[in-house]
């Protein structure tokens, strides 16, 4: 059974948006509340996580829609999966299941969970002894938010695998390729330009064409 959870953070915002595509996902039931996703008392969510059973699928809008944080996302999915339940974010084009790609994508998020944890008391400490020492409190670096830094991660142990294409891990992700050079950048991955985009097959073609166009164009 296909379960939607849909929420918004304040009464002024409206569901209908994440309600019709969660339907049009095949949701036969969905959950919907209003409230701050900083609330760890959720009523409808708590719902949902009593009435889910074993092979059922959740999914919902965006990942920040399910999960408090990072921490708190793992925390449910990794509960879910311990009985066989499987998770689909619509937006973010991922989805947590037994399947070779799901278990990859959920180990890259743990990871980056752990590495985030362990890193954001120290990150912070710096950033203040920083400020205070150039004078001034400062502004927040333009970054990425939670749900492209997942991509981001997932895109990078993908492209150091060297086992799909970048169209293909594009694709893959469901993002633009100029954006998955994006994420390779800020997960400071090596980008090998020398690396085809294409598909070998259509590399193929694409060469057969132009050989072909080259001697039509000789013999004219």
């Amino acid at each position: 059974m296909k379960i939607g959870y849909a929420r918004v953070s304040t009464e002024d915002q409206n569901l209908e948006i994440q309600v019709s595509a969660l339907e049009k996902a095949g949701c036969e039931k969905v959950y919907m509340e209003k409230i701050s996703g900083t609330k760890k008392n959720r009523p409808e969510l708590e719902k949902l996580l009593d009435n889910v059973r074993p092979g059922d699928r959740v999914i919902d809008w965006k990942l920040d829609r399910l999960g408090r944080s990072t921490k708190d996302l793992i925390e449910i999915v990794t509960t879910w999966r311990k009985e066989d339940i499987s998770f689909q974010s619509l937006s973010d084009g991922i989805t947590f299941d037994n399947s070779s790609f799901g278990k990859m994508i959920f180990t890259v998020l743990a990871a980056f969970a752990e590495l985030e944890r362990d890193l954001i008391s120290e990150r912070t400490k710096a950033g203040l002894a920083h400020a205070r020492k150039m004078g001034r409190i400062g502004g927040r670096r333009p970054g990425l938010s939670s749900d492209a830094k997942i991509k981001a991660a997932a895109a990078a142990e993908l492209y150091k695998q060297d086992t799909l294409t970048a169209r293909e891990i594009a694709k893959q992700l469901n993002i633009a390729t100029s954006t998955l050079y994006k994420y390779l950048k800020y997960m400071g991955v090596k980008n090998n330009s020398s690396i085809n985009p294409l598909k070998p097959s259509k590399m193929k073609k694409q060469n057969a064409r132009r050989k072909n166009g080259t001697v039509a164009g000789q013999g004219q």
